[in-house]
């Protein structure tokens, strides 16, 4: 069954069609709100009616932010933008008659596609990591997760926990201080805090590969005085369930090297991958299966598609996947948008190579870095990250729409 949304018909000329809420989207619909184009019908599938903005995400897990606070909440946002939202997976593309295929058996007809699906950590070729480790994405599974075990540990202080964290990025690092920071105030007594145990395993000999080695060198230094365990040129090969008398579960880690370790919770910040209905569709990828785009965010293939965020590769100008380019994305690729549905020529978009980095460390501070440059953990740091954050996040408040 194709769907055809039946307001408005004879006034529709084209579709455009979002596939994901990213930080790319949200400002997208957001700016179609201001600047509507008469005649294109928007539709965004997505699998959820909210989207947690990763600048705040540690912070949340920290503690410092409320679940509310962090997350976007799509359907005003759609609503604000007459934006027709679908709650659905996304199977499938055909590509040859311009369909987006869902979970749910409907095919979405667009003229035009726009894809900001973030990516999800390959775990796939280590054995038991599929079925054991917990995902970082996505997030609203990571963080039912996460919201389980505070509660379980604020229930029983006195009980031992280790926890496993395998990835040693910037998503890694960030991740077991916000852990380390939150648990240790929920066990404001040393003996309990004494119980709790994280492992941080990186591949590599050094955390965070894509930053100087100031920030390295200075994140390694407060990972270690933290009391959390590096695990550093370790590779993880192998998790299995071990049997156990105690009512919780234990998993043991085995790397290449012959290193185990048991641990009750592993969360997996790995090496992004790409969905394989995204594989299978037919566009020009990367090795990694995301989207090669061009200057334009088009997909160097398909000239009816675009892609921000993650998921897209620049073919011209390569970039780590990092939020802050996903949310910089968001006002070319809104744009070109609007220029192709107005048949116009489009606009090529240079990311910045350089760029502001600030980098919370659990306790309500921050490291600034850009390029070579880098400051220590401070709390000024931390407050001006909160108040870009905040001010990002009250772009996307619409209160008065509320019944």
């Amino acid at each position: 069954m194709t769907i055809k949304p039946q307001q408005n018909i004879q006034s529709i000329v084209k579709n455009l069609v979002l596939i994901g809420g990213g930080h790319s989207h949200a400002i997208v619909i957001k700016m179609f709100g201001i600047k509507p184009l008469t005649g294109v019908r928007l539709i965004l599938i997505t699998t959820a009616s909210e989207t947690a903005y990763s600048g705040m995400l540690p912070g949340h897990i920290a503690g410092f932010y409320s679940h509310n606070e962090c997350h976007i909440d799509l359907q005003p946002l759609a609503n604000f933008a007459q934006v027709q939202l679908y709650i659905d997976t996304v199977v499938a593309l055909d590509l040859k008659n311009n369909k987006v295929l869902c979970d749910n058996g409907l095919a979405v007809d667009f003229d035009v596609l726009s894809i900001d699906i973030g990516s999800t950590p390959a775990i796939l070729s280590v054995s038991g990591a599929a079925e054991y480790a917990i995902a970082a994405k996505p997030v609203s599974q990571l963080l039912e997760h996460w919201y389980e075990l505070i509660e379980t540990v604020g229930k029983n202080p006195q009980e031992p926990i280790r926890i496993a964290i395998v990835g040693g990025g910037a998503g890694g690092v960030e991740l077991a201080l916000s852990m380390q920071s939150r648990l240790h105030r929920i066990l404001d007594d040393r003996q309990s805090i004494q119980n709790i145990e994280i492992h941080l395993f990186q591949r590599g000999q050094e955390l965070m590969p894509n930053y100087h080695q100031s920030v390295r060198h200075q994140l390694q230094q407060i990972l270690t005085d933290q009391g959390i365990k590096l695990h550093l040129g370790e590779s993880v090969c192998k998790i299995a369930p071990k049997a156990h008398n105690e009512a919780k579960e234990v998993f043991e880690i085995k790397c290449e090297s012959g290193l185990t370790v048991e641990c009750n919770k592993i969360f997996w910040v790995t090496q992004a991958s790409a969905p394989e209905w995204l594989k299978n569709a037919g566009l020009g990828t990367d090795e990694q299966g995301f989207i090669l785009v061009e200057d334009t965010l088009q997909s160097q293939t398909h000239p009816q598609v675009f892609a921000s965020g993650d998921i897209a590769t620049m073919v011209n100008h390569p970039r780590p996947k990092a939020g802050v380019f996903a949310v910089r994305q968001g006002k070319p690729l809104f744009e070109n948008l609007q220029r192709i549905l107005l048949d116009k020529s489009l606009k090529p978009y240079k990311p910045q190579k350089q760029y502001l980095s600030l980098i919370g460390t659990g306790d309500k501070r921050a490291i600034a870095t850009r390029g070579t440059f880098t400051l220590p953990p401070h709390k000024l740091l931390w407050h001006y990250k909160d108040w870009i954050d905040r001010r990002f996040m009250e772009r996307f408040r619409f209160e008065e729409t509320k019944e």
